[in-house]
């Protein structure tokens, strides 16, 4: 049999040499921190960096990627360009991978580390959030983790989106799509300041609060809840007040402006301005919420997410008495 010829390589089919990267997971995380926020000084805060920081990474990006990511707008933030918003679903979607890569070799090495973004229902977060937080991040010292304050469906949003990993919230209206571990029933508690008339009872029923003034926590889900308990008595509520701040809510009660309705007991007695409250239980078997942790479903298997839920377990277990508003 004759040997064919040896035929040089056609230009096309030589074997091309891969061009390096000159950027890191840490610029596209700066990138996608300030297309998320709207500005650099929003993104410093989230990431915790400086604001020059910031800056510069993204302006290195742009002259590594030869393209303009953002449009500049003087005291009004940024805005992705048209390139910039492609991008920046490019960047989200490797700083996924990559964070999904880092659960794998923790899961093989048996080990539990890597980024960790917490969302958490603004209601509570103050009391419940540092806490888990601290001992999580003593206990795991190799996880970073990053934490926002949100609504019912701006947690909602911010998972499907990927912003956050996970989410302690109420099981208040939640979607299909999103899988929900309850951990915590908290029944409902009447706030009032120490001289309204019902202060000294130990319990109020709904038909005894509907003729008083009510300082309603305004928040989307929330107010349906608060609601429930009047219109399932034929009822409604008498609003005299609306806020969306907990703080705020709190301050108006022990100042004498109405009572409010809360789930989760604060760690004293005071208002934030210092004066006097009183928590009561709410009688005929109200709703009570579920405290627990929401996530995308195939989110809630990786090891780092697991060993996050069995900790909030745990550290709910240990100070569900102070949660539950007994002392």
């Amino acid at each position: 049999m004759a040997w064919l010829p040896t035929q040089p390589p056609h230009r096309n089919d030589r074997p091309r040499l891969a061009v390096p990267l000159r950027y890191t997971l840490r610029q596209l995380e700066y990138f996608v921190a300030v297309g998320e926020t709207g500005s650099i000084a929003a993104a410093s805060q989230q990431m915790n960096v400086s604001s020059p920081s910031i800056s510069a990474s993204v302006s290195q990006l742009e002259a590594e990627l030869g393209v303009r990511l953002f449009v500049r707008h003087h005291a009004k933030g940024l805005t992705p360009t048209s390139a910039g918003r492609t991008l920046l679903e490019q960047a989200q979607a490797i700083l996924r991978q990559a964070a999904g890569l880092s659960d794998t070799a923790a899961s093989l090495s048996g080990s539990v580390s890597g980024p960790l973004a917490i969302g958490c229902l603004s209601t509570f977060a103050q009391i419940v959030l540092p806490g888990v937080r601290r001992s999580f991040a003593d206990r795991y010292q190799d996880v970073r983790i990053r934490q926002v304050e949100a609504d019912q469906s701006e947690l909602f949003a911010m998972l499907r989106q990927a912003k956050i990993d996970l989410a302690m919230t109420y099981d208040l209206d939640l979607p299909r799509d999103l899988d929900f571990c309850p951990m915590l029933e908290l029944p409902p508690l009447v706030a009032l300041s120490e001289t309204h008339p019902l202060a000294d009872q130990s319990a109020i029923s709904i038909q005894e609060l509907a003729p008083f003034p009510m300082v309603l926590l305004d928040l989307p889900h929330s107010v349906d809840y608060f609601f429930s308990f009047f219109t399932g008595m034929g009822m409604r509520a008498n609003i005299a007040e609306r806020t969306r701040d907990m703080a705020v809510m709190r301050s108006l009660v022990a100042n004498g402006f109405g009572y409010s309705i809360v789930n989760v007991r604060p760690m004293n007695d005071l208002a934030p301005d210092g004066k006097p409250m009183r928590f009561i239980p709410l009688t005929g078997n109200p709703r009570p919420m579920k405290l627990g942790v929401l996530a995308i479903p195939e989110s809630a298997r990786s090891q780092l997410h697991q060993a996050f839920l069995s900790h909030t377990q745990s550290w709910l277990a240990t100070h569900c008495e102070r949660l539950l508003g007994q002392r």
